[in-house]
């Protein structure tokens, strides 16, 4: 339906639409956008939230989120090294960025649907065609001519016209029901939620980063031992070759011997090619090749021990601070907004357009004000059929967004779970690590004493080297246990989201889970 400046109109369905086309046209028009209506669901807590428990289980250490270089808590320069190449040089860092740049320039996409479309138009237009046809007959005929003759004027045989015009036109669709503006805050939040996107592939790739440099740590470290234990094992086989020609020992002893040096040297190879595999991994991450590699790790790698303790916060903390849930909530803010935006489009709507310019025969004309022209229309446009299209955008919005909701209630429980068992990881690491260690000083007393023995001429320099055999598979499952103690403190801070620090004591009070005004704040 049309609604244009007459002066007939009459009855009540033109009355509205008349004073509803006045009250748009006012220069106050974006004043009715501000206090316009939304058709968007009220922001609402899901279950999983509103149920969060107010601590980990396992006793966790409450703390607040640090906004700093989480991997500095590893205390190694290398790794640091190693870290912030990666930051510079990742490809799949360069390709969640190209995501989040596709994410913000769709939002500015959806937001120019709040602004009016202007620009600007020319033409040119020459028309030649006969006078006894189209306009010139039906004009010949209201003027009672015959012949060519009308009213004492001779029509010419041919009616020629040439118009130009400079315009500027625009078109405007007001958004009293919401619609654009739901879109809007819909693509501002899954901007938002490609952010957080980013920042857990952030989080993912510097955990694989830190995940590679502890295995290339701990594979070196093995590898090294490894071939001082084939030494020893050498040694000790030769010794008991000696023994053996002297009938000091069995045959059987020394072929126990010899398995034992075959088993640890059929072990090497595998370790070398596990070594190989991740460094060409980690120079993948790097974003290069084992070259560049070969020239930033140094040729021994000894990670400082972690003994400080993990502050993980409380449950209701990961809603702000890990990536993932955080791009999951802001996902279903953007959903809510879609239902809004559908719902819309079942109301009727009201858009404006119009040209404004100038328009002459020559063009000379067209830099005169007196040439001036303008044509302005209303639109009022009410859906009434369309195969039940609208309402079943309605029904699938409505769909994604209880989708999205039992994806960001599943996210929730996923990440208090992975917390819960990072920490539990990590104190089991810890203890497990702390027996090795105990157990390589018994072995290194051991060896000791046995040096002692052999100087003293009380024992054989066989027992020397069967202590130092074991000193040494102590060692190499030391450095496992290093790694894994490493590893379980790295995925404590992935599950956190980052560095965790304990507050002051003067820091006090129960964080609480956000109400549904402070999320309806937070997506606005």
């Amino acid at each position: 339906m049309k609604a244009t400046r007459t002066q007939g109109d009459s009855g009540p369905a033109h009355a509205v639409c008349a004073r509803r086309l006045a009250g748009c046209t006012l220069a106050a028009g974006g004043l009715l956008l501000l206090h316009a209506c939304s058709f968007a669901p009220a922001p609402s807590v899901p279950e999983p939230v509103s149920e969060l428990p107010g601590s980990f289980m396992g006793g966790s250490v409450p703390g607040d989120h640090a906004a700093r270089e989480w991997w500095a808590a590893f205390d190694d320069p290398v790794l640091n090294t190693v870290i912030d190449s990666v930051l510079t040089s990742n490809f799949d860092l360069a390709e969640a960025v190209a995501r989040v740049r596709q994410a913000r320039a769709q939002a500015g996409i959806a937001g120019a649907g709040l602004f009016p479309v202007i620009q600007a138009s020319g033409s040119a237009t020459d028309q030649n065609t006969p006078a006894n046809a189209g306009f010139g007959e039906q004009f010949r005929k209201l003027a009672g001519g015959e012949d060519g003759v009308a009213g004492g004027f001779e029509f010419p045989d041919r009616l020629a016209f040439t118009t130009y015009s400079l315009g500027v036109d625009f078109s405007y669709e007001l958004d009293f029901w919401g619609r654009a503006r739901n879109d809007s805050r819909a693509a501002g939040a899954q901007y938002l939620a490609s952010e957080s996107d980013y920042q857990a592939a952030r989080i993912g790739v510097l955990a694989t980063t830190i995940t590679t440099y502890f295995e290339i740590v701990d594979l070196r470290r093995r590898t090294a031992l490894t071939r001082e234990l084939v030494e020893v094992l050498q040694e000790r086989e030769a010794l008991a070759e000696t023994r053996y020609a002297r009938g000091l020992v069995t045959s059987f002893e020394l072929y126990q011997v010899r398995q034992d040096l075959q088993n640890t040297q059929a072990g090497l190879p595998q370790l070398e090619s596990a070594l190989t595999d991740a460094e060409g991994r980690l120079a993948v991450l790097l974003g290069g090749f084992r070259a560049r590699l070969d020239a930033m790790l140094p040729d021994s790698l000894a990670p400082a021990s972690l003994a400080d303790p993990v502050a993980a916060g409380v449950p209701a903390d990961l809603l702000f601070q890990r990536p993932d849930v955080r791009a999951a909530g802001l996902r279903l803010d953007a959903a809510r907004f879609t239902i809004g935006a559908r719902r819309a489009e079942l109301i009727p709507s009201l858009s404006l357009s119009g040209t404004i310019g100038v328009q002459s025969s020559k063009v000379d004309g067209l830099f005169s004000v007196d040439q001036w022209f303008r044509n302005l229309l209303g639109n009022l446009t009410a859906p009434i059929f369309q195969g039940g299209r609208l309402r079943n955008n309605v029904a699938l919005a409505q769909a994604q967004f209880n989708q999205v909701a039992a994806a960001y209630g599943r996210t929730v429980v996923t990440a208090v779970y992975e917390v819960e068992a990072a920490l539990a990881a990590l104190g089991n690491e810890d203890r497990r690590h702390a027996f090795l260690v105990a157990q390589r000083e018994e072995a290194r007393a051991s060896v000791d004493l046995q040096s002692e023995r052999y100087a003293s001429g009380v024992a054989g320099y066989t027992d020397y080297l069967d202590a130092l055999r074991t000193l040494l598979n102590v060692e190499s499952t030391l450095a496992g246990a290093g790694r894994d103690l490493a590893l379980a403190r790295l995925a404590v801070h992935r599950a956190l989201g980052g560095e965790w620090t304990a507050p002051p004591e003067s820091l006090e009070g129960p964080r609480m889970v956000p109400t549904e005004s402070s999320n309806e704040g937070r997506s606005r």
